[in-house]
This record gives C-alpha cells, sequence and structure tokens, in this order.
C-alpha cells in the first residue's frame, strides 16, 4: 500500500498558496504543509499600500484562499515558523526552533525583500519599509499622528504610499534619484501624466536628487539632506524595490544566481525541490528573467506546486502589473523589447490612455491607464501573436477585441 506524498512549502504569499491549491487539484491525497513566518491566515499584498494604509481595509479582508482559509482545501497552515536549513540528504525542512519538517517534494515560495538604504535603517525611529501585514499597520498607526511625510523612491510602492499619505491629507514630498518616475515600467510621456496626477493630489515629487545625509531632528521627526536643500518630515518611507529572498536555497547549496534558478517546470538544481514566483530566476525570452508580481507569483506557483504532486505542467507567462494611485487604474501587459518597432498611443478619455509598443506587426507590451478592458483585450492580442495595425491601435473607436474576431 503506498503512502500519501508529503509536500512542503515555505513562504504563504501567492506563489505559496498558488502552490498549495494546484497540488492538492494534482493529488487529492498529499499532506500538504504550508510554513510561513508570519502569524496569520495568507492575504493579499496588493492593499497593503493602499485600502491599508488608508483605514479602508485589514489585511485579513482579503484573504489569498478564500473566506475560509487554506484550511478547507485540506491543506495544513503552519504559522511563525522560521525556516533556517534544508537537509537535502534527509529531505527535511530544520526550523529555527530545530524541529525537523520531512518532505518528499518541498517548493520554496520565499518571495523578496525590501532592499535597505544604509542611511534609513530598518527599524529605527520614523523609518518605514512596506512588504508585510505588520509592517502596513505599523505605518498606517504612525500615519494617524502625523503631519508630514517622505517617501524615498519613485517606484510603484513609493508613489502608491505617497497617494494613500496624501489622501489621509497628510504633507507628502517624494524623493527619486532618477530623473523621472516609474522608469522601470512606463515611457516618459506616461511618467508625466502619473506625476501631474500627483502633483494635483497635492505630492510634491523632486527627481534627480541624492541623498547626502539625514538625522534625526530633537524636536521629533526626521532631517534628510540633499546636495541643494533640507527636507524634514515626521516620517519616511522607503521604497527602493525589492532583492529575491534566496538565502535558504543558496545556503542548502542550491543554484542561486539573484535568484533560485529554475527549469520552465519550476525545478531547482535538486529535482526534490522547485521554486516558484519573486526568489526566482526562471527561462523567458532570450535569457533568464526574474519577476516581482502577483499573477506571476500565483500562476509560477500553481505550476510548481502542481509538478510538486506529479504533474508535468510547462509554466509560460504573459507578465503583467498593476498599480493604484489617486483615481489611476495602472496596468502593464507583456514582455518590454529594448528596441520597439513602432510605438503607438491610444487615447480613450480625458484620463484614460493605452500605450503599445510593438515587435514587428504584433504587440509586445501595452501599458493602460483606466482602461482596464481594453488591457484584457490587449492581454489575449498579447498572448495569441495577432498581427495588428499601427492605425487601428491608435483608433479608440476600434475595439481590441474586434482586432481579435478578425484574427478568429
Amino acid at each position: 500500500m503506498s503512502t500519501a506524498r508529503n509536500i512542503v512549502i515555505v513562504g504563504a504569499g501567492p506563489a505559496g498558496v498558488g502552490a498549495a491549491l494546484a497540488a492538492r487539484q494534482q493529488d487529492p491525497a498529499a499532506n500538504i504543509l504550508l510554513v510561513t513566518d508570519e502569524h496569520c491566515e495568507p492575504y493579499e499584498k496588493p492593499p497593503l499600500s493602499k485600502a491599508v494604509l488608508t483605514g479602508k481595509a485589514a489585511p485579513q479582508d482579503a484573504p489569498i484562499a478564500g473566506p475560509r482559509g487554506v484550511a478547507a482545501h485540506k491543506i495544513t497552515l503552519k504559522t511563525g515558523t522560521h525556516c533556517t536549513a534544508i537537509d537535502r540528504g534527509g529531505r527535511a525542512v530544520v526550523t529555527a526552533a530545530g524541529e525537523r519538517i520531512p518532505y518528499d517534494a518541498l517548493v520554496l515560495a520565499t518571495g523578496s525583500i525590501n532592499r535597505v538604504l544604509p542611511l534609513f535603517p530598518a527599524g529605527q525611529s520614523g523609518i518605514h519599509y512596506l512588504r508585510t501585514e505588520r509592517e502596513a499597520l505599523a505605518l498606517r498607526q504612525a500615519l494617524t499622528r502625523s503631519r508630514t511625510l517622505l517617501v524615498i523612491g519613485a517606484g510603484l510602492i513609493g508613489l502608491e504610499a505617497a497617494a494613500s499619505a496624501a489622501e489621509l491629507g497628510i504633507k507628502t514630498t517624494v524623493l527619486e534619484v532618477a530623473p523621472r518616475i516609474m522608469a522601470r515600467v512606463c515611457d516618459a510621456e506616461t511618467s508625466a501624466m502619473v506625476q501631474a496626477r500627483h502633483a494635483a493630489g497635492g505630492v510634491d515629487i523632486r527627481l534627480g536628487v541624492a541623498i547626502a545625509g539625514v538625522r534625526a531632528l530633537p524636536e521629533g521627526g526626521i532631517a534628510v539632506e540633499t546636495k541643494t536643500e533640507t527636507f524634514t518630515a515626521d516620517l519616511v518611507v522607503v521604497g527602493i524595490g525589492v532583492a529575491p529572498n534566496d538565502q535558504l536555497a543558496e545556503a542548502a547549496g542550491l543554484a542561486v544566481q539573484d535568484g533560485i534558478m529554475v527549469d520552465d517546470h519550476g525545478f531547482t538544481s535538486d529535482r526534490t525541490i522547485l521554486a516558484a514566483g519573486d526568489c526566482t530566476r526562471f527561462p523567458g525570452p532570450g535569457s533568464t528573467v526574474r519577476l516581482e508580481n502577483w499573477r506571476h507569483a500565483q500562476e509560477h506557483g500553481a505550476t510548481a506546486g502542481r509538478n510538486a504532486a506529479g504533474g508535468d505542467a510547462v509554466y509560460n507567462v504573459t507578465p503583467s502589473f498593476w498599480s493604484e494611485q489617486f483615481d489611476l487604474y495602472i496596468q502593464g501587459m507583456g514582455w518590454p523589447v529594448p528596441q520597439p518597432s513602432a510605438q503607438v498611443r491610444r487615447q480613450i478619455g480625458a484620463n484614460a490612455l493605452m500605450r503599445f509598443d510593438l515587435d514587428g506587426d504584433r504587440i509586445a507590451y501595452a501599458l493602460g491607464i483606466n482602461a482596464q478592458r481594453d488591457i484584457a483585450a490587449a492581454r489575449r492580442l498579447i498572448e495569441r501573436r495577432v498581427a495588428v495595425g499601427l492605425a487601428d491601435l491608435a483608433d479608440p473607436s476600434k475595439p481590441l477585441a474586434g482586432m481579435l474576431k478578425a484574427k478568429a
């Protein structure tokens, strides 16, 4: 009589939960254990910088596995548990408490960690980073006692936090070393549109700013010095990106290169161990790549979980992201190309547009602002590699969905 497969998943973000749910679907008889160092039911992280900061929601309002949690799917959740080592020979995960958790298949979904600026040490009074439920709740509480906020970094997280603070009536300034905001995800024209909306909302964004020093003020608050000016605020939020949380894998001798190296099935260099989500580097267009977004984490996790349970799924993703800032709903879709064959703008309304980067006669990347319906159609055009006309893309009277029907 065969025994049930023991599947252990380390990390309970979207990749970990996605892996657990997919493993359960693949093998109804498996023993599935989801291990997390947090102390709560797995929750969605996107609301942390938006609805949670503004007090409109709590982290537990958005459980990843649904209102009944992972237990409803016969998945065991082990909270408050920090994994410190992997005994590959003995096929066991070792915890900080010295417990050994045996596995037949192990999925690492350890996610990412905040990049920390030495001038702004995490844990210092008045300095906040934003990644977890605990960090979001601490920042929300601090915001209720503050009148001014300084945000370091004009990427998605920094700008979301800035918009949330401004909506609470807090005077907010953003310092960015780059010459424009959101440089990693959009073109200069779109950056300018988003920056204008922040300005209208009361956010002061300073570009091309290098920080020279930081000091605590005797009366409370923090002073941040640049070469030309000193900014003071009650609080500082640092949002300069994340790094893959791959230390556990590296210590175990798995192949790591700015992320855990995995193949197109999610397997690491050890065939009993898989990995998924932000912590990984996986085969992409032309080379290995890393992605840091919710949809990738969930779908990559599902692939790894299915294969941990005996499946044979291949991971093939169309990358995407979204961000909410004031009344702007910003979405990106596809793989950006270094030198697009053409770039097309589609103006849908006063505060709604799309931009397309083409590779030949096909869309490689689409960016939308308040264009949810069009971005959904753009996804299908990208995934199905539908040839499109430049004039039709630019004309908002020509539905993108109609281009799909023309292809069919």
